[in-house]
């Protein structure tokens, strides 16, 4: 009977304790990710002084947000003065929504792993010195809202991948070293030619140079003006493109009939009495 009652006990404190040791598992994965992220990075403005790893969870770091699960939804470390390269081990953050990185001196190659980020809404990377492709992985990103990977040295084509993004909003691509065809469908059929400015050797009818082997575009129709229309101006004494034909109108008058065309009287034998 004691031993039932003992298992019974253990079984219960397992079920009690076992979300709280799930939340903490996550958090210390999430903090091992970070604090990777942060021995690769150079910091000369110390800005990751307070990603302590000996904390049991992340959210106590400046520049990281959690949501009520202590799991890291906010990375913001954008216009820092970081330099080096990301890690893969970013792709661990399961709940990360935002990554914000932008205006730093970051190079390297874009890690695959981000592709994992399955609730990240925006990616900002721009004004870094990233370079290698862009990672097709990234067309996993269902919910992005917002791609944001300008004024970097990426190179070659863009992943059609990443027109199955629908959520998408905002794009920028331009200022880098992308080259091939720039897709014009699915989410891509919304973007402008300034998403992909400054690129080069991208082709297509969004950047108005045709890929090699492609026929040429076809001209647009010539410009015909439309025909000038005129508006007649009644202003007495101006200008009118109207001709009002001169009529006479008989009108009732004692000394005979005025004629309205010459603004004259007429007697009754219709010779001018009065000018009026």
């Amino acid at each position: 009977m004691e031993r039932k009652v003992g298992n019974s006990v253990c079984l219960w404190l397992i079920l009690v304790a076992h979300p709280l040791w799930m939340t903490m598992v996550l958090a210390n994965m999430e903090g091992d990710a970070l604090h990777n992220l942060r021995t690769n990075l150079e910091d000369p403005n110390k800005v990751l002084q307070s990603w302590d790893p000996t904390l049991v969870n992340p959210c106590m770091w400046i520049h990281v947000t959690c949501n009520n699960e202590n799991s890291v939804i906010r990375v913001d470390l954008g216009n820092a003065a970081l330099s080096g390269q990301l890690v893969p081990q970013l792709g661990l953050l399961k709940n990360l929504q935002y990554l914000e990185l932008y205006s730093n001196n970051i190079s390297g190659p874009i890690p695959r792993e981000l592709g994992n980020l399955t609730t990240l809404v925006s990616l900002d990377l721009y004004l870094n010195s990233f370079s290698g492709p862009i990672p097709d992985t990234l067309g996993k990103l269902s919910k992005l809202r917002f791609l944001r990977l300008n004024n970097n040295s990426l190179a070659g084509p863009i992943p059609m991948s990443l027109t199955n993004i629908y959520s998408l909003q905002v794009l920028d691509l331009s200022n880098n070293r992308l080259s091939g065809v720039v897709p014009d469908n699915g989410s891509f059929s919304l973007f402008t030619p300034i998403s992909f400015a400054n690129n080069m050797n991208l082709c297509g009818p969004v950047t108005g140079r045709p890929c090699p082997g492609s026929p040429p575009f076809s001209p647009p129709p010539p410009f015909v003006p439309p025909p000038p229309i005129s508006i007649p101006d009644f202003k007495y004494g101006g200008p009118t493109h109207l001709k009002v034909p001169k009529c006479k109108v008989d009108m009732s008058y004692k000394h005979g009939r005025i004629d309205i065309g010459t603004r004259e009287v007429l007697g009754s034998s219709g010779s001018p009495k009065k000018h009026l």
